[in-house]
């Protein structure tokens, strides 16, 4: 049968069939060149496909993540935001709870937590305050302020007992804040203590004499280059610095002593630095007893029912910092999709 039809137009008579990849339409094999060209044609197809699917999931992943952040915005718009003193009912214990470093830029700054602890002392309904401390120290000044603002508000509340329960660790900067506190509680493997000040550095003077590096300082006042960490240790600097140190921490040894009173089994390791377990701290009388923050509530205080006071960042910039680590996630996700496709 021919070729063509009876109207003249090219097409495949009914006995015949296409041509397979490695022939031609004359029923020949193909060259070379024709199979290579197949091939291009081919993967071609298959990397569009590809494409057309990543571009499928990212549309999809970022309408969903649009959708998302405005059903939140919505909810946050007409949800009312309760404190701590809205959602307490009756008797509570409050509690203030104090994690992580202690510094001006963390969660445990002297700012929020004093704010929370106002809240605290001044709820009707709450019959004492407990610090939940999970902390491994930090500013001295950032714990100062704290200190020094729980011994005002026990002046102004005097029926209002203070409790500090460690949980992990209460050392350093949070043991300074904790003594403050009427009575102090740990678990037996809780760690507790670290009385002391550290301050640290490098010094890269030896370093740079053998990459041939030369430090260039320039100062107005004879001590503006103090303890210059590319420049030689004077004597003079390290002890006026040790100087400073020591004041610092005799601040704090003060500080536990008159928190702890007699309280304290004093000995020279005591105010040395070392951090003890809650166990070894009961018995030098760094704390008052074993017991978790519901033994206390329930067991010492009398009211077993916890309201949290401590700050909460605000709704809005717990969403964007949510959705950031979603977002990151998300691309993570997206960017290993990618490279295990294009392997």
């Amino acid at each position: 049968m021919s070729d063509w039809d009876n109207d003249g137009k090219a097409g495949w008579g009914s006995e015949s069939a296409p041509p397979s990849r490695g022939e031609s339409a004359s029923g020949h094999a193909q060259a070379p060149e024709e199979k290579r060209d197949w091939k291009l044609i081919e993967k071609l197809v298959l990397s569009m496909q590809s494409e057309q699917r990543k571009s499928r999931r990212w549309g999809i992943f970022f309408k969903s993540l649009t959708f998302i952040y405005l059903f939140a915005l919505l909810f946050l718009l007409k949800a009312p935001v309760e404190s701590g003193l809205k959602a307490a009912a009756g008797p509570h214990t409050a509690v203030v709870g104090i994690n992580g470093p202690i510094a001006a830029d963390e969660e445990a700054n002297a700012d929020d937590v004093i704010a929370a602890l106002r809240d605290a002392f001044e709820a009707p309904d709450a019959k004492a305050v407990l610090l939940r401390i999970n902390s491994p120290g930090g500013s001295p000044v950032q714990a100062g302020y704290i200190n020094d603002e729980i011994e005002r508000l026990k002046g102004e509340h005097p029926d209002k007992k203070v409790y500090a329960v460690i949980s992990d660790i209460g050392a350093s900067g949070a043991y300074y804040i904790a003594v403050a506190a009427d009575e102090i509680y740990a678990d037996k493997a809780s760690l507790v203590g670290s009385i002391g000040v550290v301050a640290g550095g490098f010094g890269f003077t030896g370093l740079m004499d053998k990459l041939g590096v030369e430090r260039r300082l320039y100062t107005a006042g004879k001590n503006k280059a103090f303890l210059d960490p590319f420049s030689p240790e004077k004597p003079g600097e390290v002890a006026f610095w040790q100087n400073v140190l020591e004041t610092t921490h005799q601040q704090f040894i003060e500080q536990v002593r008159e928190g702890r009173g007699d309280r304290l089994k004093e000995s020279d390791e005591l105010f040395s630095g070392l951090v003890w377990t809650g166990e070894q701290a009961l018995k030098l009388g760094l704390i008052d007893g074993l017991g978790s923050a519901s033994y206390v509530a329930r067991d010492v205080v009398g009211e077993k029912e916890l309201v949290d006071y401590s700050h909460k960042p605000s709704p809005f910039k717990q969403l964007v910092d949510d959705l950031g680590v979603s977002v990151g996630s998300g691309l993570a996700q997206a960017l290993v999709q990618s490279r295990l496709e294009l392997r």
